[in-house]
């Protein structure tokens, strides 16, 4: 039960960051550097999981990509293919609840660059892209990689939203919080101390990272 939950908790948390660290770059420098109206409001909505109850970003996902959600349903017509109770379902669950971290460090970075820098750039003939990508992201770095480290940490802890999309598949979708849930129903309390003490480590290995990272900063 240990090594593949945490064979796929790593996975499921290794491809949600990377989903989350795109995406949420990309959104907080939008919230960041444009403006438009209802930005907040957008904001808002982005930051919806991270005060939400697991359970109901979860029951949202089933909403929207159950086999009869509001996009599960067509996908599922069109191509055959269901989301939900596959390692799809644990990405899709890891990535909602992560992208909230994602998208505010990311904001908080961009914020900080300075504006002649960027302006400079722009005053060159360099187009968005360049800015972006050449002095933006690279100003941002530290802001971003402290985005990047919380969202793998908070996708790797995933219970809630998990649970509900993917289920608790042993082999399948069984991340380790979820087989730590397994192994107390079951009274296997010895599985489940060591799996508590893998998902401490870890925790801790991504705390003494972001610790690292704002002492540079």
């Amino acid at each position: 039960m240990v090594w593949p939950a945490l064979r796929l908790s790593l996975m499921v948390a290794a491809s949600a960051t990377v989903l989350v660290t795109a995406a949420g770059t990309a959104l907080g420098w939008v919230l960041a550097r444009r403006r438009f109206r209802g930005r907040e409001a957008v904001d808002a909505l982005l930051m919806l999981p991270l005060v939400l109850p697991p359970t109901v970003t979860g029951y949202y996902l089933i909403v929207v990509l159950g086999r009869r959600g509001v996009l599960g349903g067509p996908l599922h017509d069109l191509t055959g293919v269901s989301i939900p109770f596959s390692w799809v379902a644990c990405v899709i669950a890891a990535s909602v609840v992560a992208l909230p971290l994602m998208v505010r460090a990311a904001r908080g970075a961009f914020e900080s660059v300075d504006d002649d820098l960027l302006l400079a750039g722009a005053s060159l003939g360099r187009g968005p892209w360049f800015v972006f990508t050449r002095l933006a992201v690279p100003l941002a770095r530290r802001g971003l990689a402290v985005g990047i480290v919380l969202s793998f940490a908070r996708a790797i802890g995933e219970f809630g939203a998990t649970l509900l999309l993917a289920g608790n598949i042993a082999g399948r979708t069984q991340t380790l919080p979820l087989a730590i849930y397994e192994a107390l129903l079951t009274g296997d309390d010895r599985t489940a101390l060591m799996l508590s003490v893998v998902l401490t480590v870890v925790s801790l290995a991504a705390m003494a990272l972001l610790t690292r990272l704002g002492s540079r900063r």
